[in-house]
């Protein structure tokens, strides 16, 4: 099997599967208790928060566990508007958001809250002057993705971080494509609230962590005891937090050499689609994408068609987001970067691995282009 679907979820590392094991069965003492036998659980929590934390150049006591990047947007977003509804009841995203984001802002409508939805250009990047333009008085947040998750694109996050700031503005961004695939220092980029999620890095899934810089205020989010700073309450995961834990701490030891080789593969990929494919679109931007990212639009084809062909050679890629797997509409990023209809609906992503060999990568393509060729043909002879 040639796997690239990694922006849907990575493979469980070994050393991360091994690094739960002792909290399941024998180190399983609760983490909140005050006797010995919880030291090793609150010692494996908050050795976690120290990577994590490290990683990001952030404080421990910065760093909250969330159930995953889903429960980390929703915080986010809620709790911020709960928090500072008293100074305001505006929001400011982009179109192009992962739903996370994107359905907690339509459900803060329903509750009286007004969102602005940015729009983007056609690589997928915001318009910072069309940014600080929606800006009002009564401007609480700007929620705006690190990396899409579809196209790759990385947005320009120092400088909406330095408008936010202006402005005092509380910055969310959605990492949970760009932790820990590309550096992120949450000092250099001014973000006030981050979400990412274990499995997109080699984690356990269910697992995620909340950035939240010190003197932001968020609602809590799940009422109850008071773990993790009173603000989301609930018995730790333990074996889940020091999984994800352990997955940082190799992420971040290992981002510099897969940055450089799965930056190669995804060029090469690239180059030789194009080239080769007459009416095969880039989406997002060329450069300034994530290091793992290539997704085509070809003309004259269906996507699921084509990623039907490629299982049947055992070759895993995706439409667009998992999340949005079944959908029958096009991607609303694609939309949103002016895709038409059609050529949207001929859409494939392919997303390497860490362990994403040369071999792997040209077999791919070839059946890439040898199938968009056989798809045509069959088009046309019908």
């Amino acid at each position: 099997m040639i796997y690239l679907d990694h922006a849907a979820t990575t493979p469980m590392a070994e050393q991360v599967a091994a690094s739960m094991q002792p909290y399941y069965a024998k180190d399983y003492a609760n983490a909140s208790t005050i006797y010995e036998f919880g030291e090793k659980s609150r010692q494996a929590v908050e050795h976690a928060r120290t990577i994590i934390a490290r990683s990001l150049h952030a404080h421990t006591n910065e760093i909250y566990f969330t159930a995953g990047g889903s429960e980390s947007d929703n915080w986010a977003l809620k709790g911020t508007a709960e928090a500072y509804q008293k100074k305001g009841r505006h929001i400011i995203t982009t179109q192009i958001e992962h739903h996370a984001v994107l359905h907690t802002c339509k459900y803060l409508e329903q509750q009286g809250y007004e969102v602005t939805y940015l729009p983007v250009d056609e690589q997928g990047f915001v318009n910072l002057q069309q940014l600080e333009e929606s800006i009002r008085p009564d401007t609480i947040l700007i929620s705006v993705m690190f990396a899409n998750n579809e196209i790759g694109t990385i947005e320009p996050i120092a400088q909406i971080g330095r408008i936010a700031r202006r402005h005092d503005i509380v910055f969310h961004t959605d990492a949970v494509q760009a932790y820990a695939q590309i550096p992120i220092n949450v000092d250099f980029y001014h973000i006030d609230l981050l979400s990412a999620s274990g499995h997109k890095f080699y984690g356990p899934k269910g697992t995620g962590f909340l950035y939240i810089r010190n003197g932001i205020k968020t609602a809590s989010f799940l009422h109850g005891g008071g773990q993790e700073q009173g603000r989301r309450a609930g018995t730790e995961n333990v074996p889940g937090i020091a999984g994800i834990g352990k997955a940082a701490e190799i992420a971040m030891r290992t981002m510099s050499e897969r940055m450089y080789r799965e930056t190669r593969l995804r060029d090469w990929m690239i180059h030789e689609i194009k080239s080769r494919v007459p009416g095969a679109w880039l989406n997002g931007d060329r450069y300034a994408r994530l290091p793992n990212n290539v997704n085509f639009s070809f003309q004259g084809i269906e996507g699921e068609t084509l990623l039907l062909l490629l299982d049947a050679k055992d070759i895993c890629a995706s439409a667009a987001s998992a999340c949005s797997t079944g959908s029958t509409e096009p991607s609303h990023v694609l939309t949103a970067i002016g895709r038409e209809p059609e050529l949207a609906l001929g859409t494939i992503r392919m997303t390497l691995g860490e362990a994403t060999t040369w071999e792997e990568v040209r077999i791919a393509a070839e059946a890439v282009i040898e199938n968009v060729e056989l798809l045509r043909e069959v088009e046309a002879g019908m």
